[in-house]
C-alpha cells in the first residue's frame, strides 16, 4: 500500500500545504495510507485532516517514518548534512547551478534517497502538472508596490506577513498607497501570459497600476531590453533556464532610467540562468526590499515563498492542481513521476 507522509513545513513564514482534508479523503478512498504532521503554523488546521481519516503524527517525525512512506513537503529541508533515504515530493530548488541545491543532492545522495522535484512534475508536453505561479506573482506584485510606497516616504519597505486573505491585501495595499497621493507608478510585467504574470498583472490592474505586458513575443529578439528602464516598476515573472535572456544588466544600476524597484518573482538570483544581474541573494520577510543602488535609488525584491503571503488561497488552489498526480503515486515508474525520477537521476550523477 502506497503510504503518503505529509510534513509539517519547517521553513519561518511558510504556512502553506500541498493537500487539503478532500484531498486526503480522496487518496484513502482510492487504498492509499495518509499521515499528516500536526503544524500549528499551518493555515489550515489538522482537524479535518483527522475527519477525514488520515493517521496524525507529531512535527518533524517524518525523520523516523517508515522507509517505504513517501515523505511530502513544499519548501527545500533543512541543509543539516543528515542523509537523507526517503523518497521525498518537493521543491528541491537543486538543478540550476545552485550551491544549497548541490548540498541538497548531496544529502540525497549520501542516504540513498530520492528526490520528485515538483518543479520537474510535467505532463508528455513539457507542462508542470501544479504551481503556485498565480499567487506568487499576485503577492510579488503587491510587495514590489509596497517597495515603490516606502520610496516615496523617503525609506525602504519594511517586514511583510501573511495576510488574511486576498481582501485584506488589497485593502491594506490601497490605503497605503492612498496615503501617499493619487499617483501610481507603472510596471513593466515579463512573462505577463503565464501563471505568474497573470497573478502580477491582476493585482497591478487592481491597484490602478498602468501595465505594460509581455511575452515571448516581445523578448524573442533576446535583448537589449532598455524598456524595462522606462518604467517605475519591473515585475520578473519567468523563471532562469538555460537561454533565458538578461533583463537587467548589472550595469544597469548606474543607467539613465526611471526604475526603481525591481520585483523578481521568479527569484533564483543564485542560479547561473538569472535575467537580473543587479543582485546576488534573496529577500526575505523581515528585509523585503535589497538597495543595490543609492542615488538614483533602486530596490530588489526577492522573496522565495510568496504564495504564503496568502497561504489559504494559494494552497487551495495548487492543492487541486496537484491532486490527480498524487492519486497516481502508485505508479511511480510512469508518466511524470518516472520523469521526475530521470531528471533526479541526471543531476544526482554529476555530484
Amino acid at each position: 500500500m502506497t503510504h503518503l507522509w505529509v510534513r509539517a513545513e519547517e521553513r519561518p513564514n511558510e504556512q502553506r500545504v500541498g493537500i487539503l482534508a478532500e484531498g486526503v479523503a480522496r487518496l484513502l478512498a482510492g487504498g492509499m495510507h495518509v499521515t499528516v504532521e500536526e503544524n500549528p503554523a499551518r493555515a489550515l488546521p489538522i482537524a479535518p485532516y483527522a475527519e477525514a481519516g488520515a493517521d496524525i503524527a507529531a512535527a518533524g517525525s517524518w525523520r523516523t517514518a517508515p522507509e517505504d512512506a513517501i515523505i511530502f513537503g513544499l519548501k527545500e529541508l533543512p541543509l543539516d548534512g543528515r542523509p537523507l533515504h526517503h523518497r521525498h515530493i518537493m521543491f528541491g530548488h537543486a538543478y540550476k547551478g545552485q550551491a544549497d541545491g548541490r548540498r541538497l543532492l548531496e544529502q540525497f545522495k549520501a542516504g540513498g534517497g530520492i528526490l520528485y522535484d515538483l518543479e520537474y512534475l510535467v505532463d508528455e508536453e513539457g507542462r508542470r502538472v501544479a504551481a503556485f505561479g498565480y499567487w506568487a506573482g499576485y503577492a510579488g506584485a503587491a510587495v514590489a508596490l509596497k517597495c515603490w510606497a516606502a520610496q516615496q516616504r523617503g525609506g525602504i519597505c519594511g517586514p511583510v506577513g501573511v495576510c488574511s486573505g486576498q481582501t485584506a491585501l488589497l485593502r491594506d495595499l490601497g490605503a497605503e498607497l492612498d496615503a501617499i497621493g493619487p499617483g501610481r507608478p507603472d510596471a513593466l510585467i515579463i512573462g505577463a501570459k503565464g501563471r505568474v504574470g497573470t497573478g502580477a498583472a491582476d493585482l497591478c490592474a487592481e491597484m490602478g497600476v498602468a501595465r505594460t505586458l509581455w511575452d515571448l513575443a516581445e523578448t524573442a529578439h533576446g535583448g537589449p531590453f532598455p524598456e524595462v528602464l522606462e518604467h517605475a516598476l519591473f515585475l520578473n515573472c519567468i523563471l532562469a533556464r538555460p537561454g533565458t535572456p538578461v533583463f537587467v544588466p548589472a550595469e544597469a544600476t548606474t543607467a539613465p532610467r526611471r526604475l526603481s524597484v525591481i520585483g523578481d518573482i521568479s527569484c533564483d538570483p543564485t542560479s547561473d540562468f538569472s535575467p537580473v544581474k543587479v543582485y546576488d541573494r534573496v529577500t526575505d520577510w523581515e528585509r523585503p526590499a535589497l538597495r543595490v543602488h543609492e542615488d538614483p535609488v533602486l530596490d530588489v525584491t526577492a522573496i522565495d515563498n510568496l504564495p504564503s503571503m496568502l497561504p489559504a488561497e494559494s494552497s487551495a488552489d495548487f492543492a487541486a492542481q496537484l491532486l490527480p498526480s498524487l492519486a497516481a503515486l502508485d505508479r511511480l515508474e510512469e508518466g511524470l513521476w518516472a520523469r521526475a525520477r530521470a531528471e533526479f537521476d541526471r543531476h544526482v550523477a554529476k555530484i
